[in-house]
């Protein structure tokens, strides 16, 4: 608990720090104020890392490919979310449009060039994503999303929304599954995390043009078979969360 109190302290203080920080270079050009503002991603997996004592490991490397992409992934912690952006250079998160009135950081987040997504706004909020994803794919950037929708706790069972296959089919590109455990060591909705490593694999891609119940199945087959896996030969690392169901590292 002492380790999460820190990291709690240090979160909110190096936040406000760097948010100041930030501020002249919010008027430069997004890619400018995108590649600045990944130093908050990068101070804050430090932080993780030895006040948490949570490393990451990735495996599957080989299947991020060189251009854009859409990486739907897995989403279990808080970590997802600021890691994804170290992971995947100058990507665009599908999130929920509420951040963006959060002062200072949700400003940020959409001088970053995230898509944001109005979660009560029905088909029309879907076809505005799915045409803001298409102009960020073109524009040379990946998209990270994340198809459950939200966080789901580890050994829980969560649908797969619509929106990732209408984004697929509309999109016509290829879909990178990722699979990850790290809600073993940092558990949705709780303020004690704990110390381990938590693993991010990337699965073999989805190449464009399957039909939409294939592609839904085969991408919640893959996701979820990782992710069970992951959890499975993670139990001696975290033996306080039951679970039911080429590597690079962290340092």
């Amino acid at each position: 608990m002492f380790r999460s109190v820190i990291f709690a302290i240090l979160f909110y203080l190096v936040s406000a720090i760097m948010c100041i920080v930030y501020l002249p270079f919010f008027v430069a050009p997004r890619i400018v104020f995108a590649t600045v503002s990944t130093s908050w991603m990068i101070v804050m997996l430090f932080i993780i890392r030895y006040v948490l004592g949570i490393k990451y490991v990735i495996k599957g490397a080989e299947h991020r490919p060189d251009g854009p992409v859409i990486y739907a992934a897995k989403h279990q912690s808080a970590w997802d979310v600021i890691a994804f952006k170290v992971l995947v250079s100058d990507c665009a998160y599908v999130l929920k449009r509420e951040l963006y009135r959060i002062p200072l950081w949700g400003w940020y987040v959409w001088r970053c060039g995230m898509i944001g997504v109005d979660r009560d706004g029905g088909g029309a909020a879907l076809k505005a994503m799915v045409k803001s994803s298409i102009e960020v794919l073109k524009a040379g950037r990946s998209i990270v999303i994340f198809p459950q929708g939200t966080r789901t706790p580890t050994g829980a069972d969560r649908p797969y929304l619509p929106g990732i296959a209408a984004l697929y089919g509309r999109a016509n590109t290829t879909v990178v599954p990722v699979a990850l455990n790290s809600g073993l060591f940092w558990p949705r909705r709780q303020f004690q995390k704990f110390p381990g490593t938590i693993t991010v694999e990337f699965l073999p891609p989805i190449p464009p043009g399957l039909k939409r119940r294939e592609f839904m199945k085969t991408l919640e087959e893959r996701i979820e078979t990782a992710t069970r896996r992951l959890e499975a030969e993670a139990q001696g690392d975290a033996p306080h969360t039951p679970v039911d169901n080429t590597v690079e590292s962290s340092g």
